[in-house]
């Protein structure tokens, strides 16, 4: 007999629901009515699933509305999925392909045009039509053998930075991030919410994930228009007299190149830090080479991260861009899902159309492939040579390649 799944109802079902979220990430599974007050006024938990073996959470699942940017600067709307769980108790008993059925049944009665996740485990979601579609890398910099020289003051073009309160970072700061995750080469930045940035200022606090100490930092340029920012902690670590202080990034947004340079050159300036480490950057950061000499920037993480699950095809082919003219046809396998189908792409740096179509294909691959090509930055030659999709005739993977290709690397700041 299969164990019912189903909603949450109302705010009473959160305790028993957040209670098997813990135990599903190996946390203790108290919950304490702050944590639940604080989940009921930030989600919709209409979009929170839970299978149930009597009056007991076993797994759960939930969803929240987002905005993904592709090539080119257009955002698309996603269902984002996240709080993923299965008991230890009850696994191999297909509660998360019924939970993940149920979900992408929903986002597609949305009109989503793709769901997206970061994934705990690699092998988990692309037998579900998710592929990794974006990366990210963490750097750590021996600031003192950088090459730079500690004498001189960060060089910021003709702008400058300055530090600003929580309060100053909050006003100017989404702004900054709106234009952000607008430009073209911003494929895989999803929006962020009122209440991220409160909770980001710590003009809200989180009684389970408290918010560390930070500094903060806004570039302006010459104009004065702010243009990037950065959230920053630091410890202080001495030994025998001598600084050993860590500075650690939280989150470096940047809207012009000068700014990018400007904040990475002035958090490398500060007195006493002597290692600077970033999370999550973009794949093909340009930190390592602003350096006189770049092996002072060593690479400790290079991961998938965003993950993608085509739900509207015709849809997220027509919402990005495309460098050059050329047309594409591709046979996506989706058994039982949205996105199976024969599409004829035909695009030109003027726009976009792709309709289904009986013509024959030039390749042919499943879902996940299709994600994991969706934002640019990975390659269909590669993908072929995998065998993650098949070339109906010679050539079409590097045709595919020269069309959907982006010219930065696809970068999702933001976990969820």
């Amino acid at each position: 007999m299969s164990l019912p799944l189903r909603t949450l109802r109302d705010p009473s079902d959160l305790p028993g629901w957040l209670g098997a979220l813990a135990v599903g990430f190996l946390r203790a599974p108290e919950v304490t009515d702050e944590e639940v007050a604080f989940r009921a006024g930030a989600w919709d938990i209409a979009r929170a699933w839970g299978v149930y073996d009597g009056v007991r959470c076993v797994a759960t699942y939930r969803t929240f509305a987002q905005q993904l940017t592709l090539p080119g600067g257009r955002a698309v709307p996603a269902s984002a999925v996240t709080n993923v769980t299965v008991s230890a108790t009850h696994r191999r008993r297909g509660l998360l392909t019924r939970m993940m059925g149920a979900g992408l049944a929903d986002a597609r009665e949305r009109s989503d045009v793709c769901a997206t996740l970061i994934a705990a485990e690699y092998p988990i979601y692309g037998r579900y039509g998710f592929g990794p579609a974006a990366w990210t890398t963490d750097v750590a910099v021996d600031v003192l053998r950088t090459g730079l020289d500690p004498r001189r003051p960060a060089d910021t073009g003709e702008g400058t930075v300055e530090l600003v309160s929580a309060e100053e970072l909050g006003k100017l700061a989404p702004g900054v991030h709106e234009r952000f995750r607008a430009l073209p080469d911003s494929a895989g930045a999803v929006d962020r919410s009122e209440r991220w940035w409160r909770l980001h200022t710590g003009a809200l606090h989180d009684p389970v994930d408290p918010l560390p100490v930070y500094f903060r930092a806004v570039y302006r340029d010459a104009a004065g228009e702010p243009q990037g920012f950065v959230s920053y902690a630091v410890d202080d670590r001495w030994e025998a007299k001598l600084p050993h202080v860590t500075a650690t990034v939280r989150d470096l947004i940047a809207t012009t190149p000068a700014a990018e340079r400007a904040l990475w050159r002035y958090l490398m300036a500060i007195d006493w830090v002597t290692t600077l480490k970033a999370s999550n950057c973009p794949p093909d950061d340009v930190l390592p080479l602003l350096l006189p000499d770049p092996r002072a920037a060593r690479l400790t993480t290079h991961a998938d991260f965003l993950w993608v699950r085509p739900l509207d095809v015709p849809a997220l082919l027509e919402s990005r861009s495309y460098r050059v003219p050329g047309g594409l046809v591709l046979e996506v396998h989706d058994p039982d899902g949205p996105a199976a189908g024969r599409y004829a792409l035909d695009a030109a740096p003027e726009g976009a159309r792709c309709t289904r179509t009986t013509r024959s294909a030039d390749l042919t691959l499943d879902a996940a492939a299709l994600g994991t090509l969706s934002l640019g930055d990975e390659s269909a030659v590669r993908l072929a040579v995998l065998g993650r999709i098949h070339e109906e005739h010679p050539g079409a993977a590097a045709q595919a390649d020269a069309l959907l290709r982006a010219p930065r690397r696809a970068w999702c700041p933001d976990v969820f």
